[in-house]
């Protein structure tokens, strides 16, 4: 696709992207010196041509529980993030319903840096983090690790100078979840 009118300065963003009853819509922000256009495109039934985004990432392990959660913090912290929360599902789910649920652990990681430079740009992006990662135990001395996708949480906001940040953050979570 080309776009007339566009400068040689004018970035493109991704902004929103939709798949409803088989119609995409696609929308990118158009930003550069003296314009704001928005545009958007929508396709028919072209799923199968677009990796649209999933919201997390993640990999089963053959580890116990203990054992990933361990490897999951040491991962993080590699990857300049902290452990901020850690939230027990299964704990509080049999303290606060009584019932018995798989072990589910909801870490929540921080890396300060992005962090700053996020908050920096959208104060109230603060609404979405820290990252959450999940441990869950699927049972047979195996574990799965999921993190969100900052990416495609970052869609529903309209400030496309956080996909920047957005970017960086999801490809060093995917690079945690795919080397643990």
């Amino acid at each position: 696709m080309i776009l007339q009118g566009l400068s040689p300065h004018t970035k493109i963003f991704p902004q929103f992207c939709s798949n409803k009853n088989k119609l995409i819509e696609l929308q990118f922000v158009l930003i550069d010196r003296t314009n704001f256009k928005t545009v958007t495109i929508l396709l028919y039934n072209m799923s199968k041509f677009f990796n649209v985004a999933n919201y997390y990432f993640a990999k089963t392990i053959e580890k116990s529980f203990d054992d990933a959660i361990k490897l999951v913090t040491e991962g993080l912290k590699t990857e300049g993030f902290g452990i901020i929360t850690e939230i027990r599902m299964d704990e509080k789910f049999k303290e606060k319903l009584g019932v018995d649920f798989k072990k589910y652990v909801i870490l929540g990681a921080c890396n300060p840096s992005y962090a700053y430079k996020a908050l920096q740009m959208e104060d109230k992006i603060g609404a979405m983090l820290p990252c959450n990662v999940l441990v869950i135990d699927q049972g047979n001395g195996k574990t799965e690790v999921a993190a969100i996708n900052p990416v495609a949480s970052m869609r529903s906001i309209p400030n496309p100078n956080l996909y920047d940040v957005a970017h960086k953050v999801s490809q060093t979570l995917k690079h945690m979840v795919d080397h643990i």
